[in-house]
């Protein structure tokens, strides 16, 4: 179910053409009051690129003031599997002392522009490694462990290890504040752990495998066929006899909700989510970078309460 950003999206490396590579519209100098702000903090601050707004807000609760993040895919409604070349990236990403990617064939063009930039020493947190996760036997990984909320702990603690060792004068607030961070989590924890108590085994369906983790921690079991979810995630046609058989999973009332990625929706998701409606099944959006206006845990909150309460109906 794994899909490389780069593998999915427009080949923008040709040679040495070019410094390059993207972001959804433009780069995002996050060192405001969350992922999105363009105001830089001050020229003492450590310079974080994070590959997504998701890790950029991330780094943001630990560091605060002391750090000027970048984050390189920022638009909340472009999908992330496409976007356009920026030199500036490459300029800032060369510059960073502290860098964050998602890993897992996520985001591979982090590493490269790294190694055409030249940047040696930036100390590089990969998400997927943090997580420990790997490809289950005859499967493949599912990346998208910013919804996994343990290994998002674990993540904190590495940004605030990392923060400490570029600014150690700034050690102990870097401390603190993910342990605030991670009391955050836990609460997000605790709401999985309810929905588990009163959910348990019931059945949902998904258009992508974003949400996984956040549905088998909260006891729920996927239904979509494997090669649905795949083919939506892959960017390629689902065939009619699966498309069908996924339809059927809401006409047949087998399911009791859908998680809806709307940030790569088309022409096959949109006619699984009308079906949904039609038949009554409440469809719960997700999206895979940050919303406008929104932290970390606001969103993930957000996220888990809406899953809870189509549930509940």
């Amino acid at each position: 179910m794994s899909a490389s950003l780069s593998r999915r999206m427009p080949a923008l490396i040709s040679g040495g053409a070019c410094l390059a590579l993207l972001a959804g519209c433009g780069s995002s100098s996050d060192s405001g009051g969350d992922a999105n702000g363009q105001t830089p903090v001050s020229s003492s601050a450590v310079p974080v690129v994070a590959s997504t707004n998701v890790y950029g807000d991330i780094v943001k609760r630990i560091g605060g003031d002391h750090v000027e993040v970048t984050s390189i895919i920022s638009d909340p409604s472009q999908d992330p599997h496409s976007y356009e070349a920026n030199t500036q990236n490459q300029l800032t990403l060369s510059k960073a002392k502290v860098v964050i990617e998602n890993g897992g064939g996520y985001d591979d063009f982090v590493d490269k522009m790294l190694k055409s930039g030249g940047n040696t020493s930036a100390e590089v947190i990969n998400a997927v490694e943090v997580s420990g996760k790997t490809a289950p036997k005859g499967g493949e990984l599912n990346e998208h462990v910013w919804y996994d909320f343990p290994t998002v702990a674990r993540i904190a603690d590495r940004i605030a290890a990392a923060l400490s060792k570029a600014d150690p004068a700034d050690a102990a607030s870097f401390t603190q504040n993910a342990e605030t961070f991670k009391t955050g989590l836990q609460s997000l924890e605790a709401k999985e752990a309810q929905i588990k108590k009163e959910h348990s085994d019931e059945s949902v369906a998904i258009t992508e495998p974003v949400p996984l983790y956040v549905i088998e921690a909260s006891g729920l079991v996927n239904k979509t066929p494997e090669e649905f979810s795949e083919a939506i995630e892959e960017g390629d046609d689902v065939s009619p006899k699966v498309l069908q058989e996924t339809l059927g999973l809401f006409s047949g009332k087998e399911v009791q909700a859908l998680v809806y990625n709307e940030q790569t929706s088309g022409p096959q998701t949109e006619r699984t989510e009308s079906a949904a409606r039609s038949a009554g099944v409440p469809v719960v959006p997700v999206t895979e970078t940050l919303p406008q206006g929104k932290d970390y845990l606001g969103w993930m909150t957000a996220n888990v309460d809406a899953l809870a309460s189509a549930l509940d109906k």
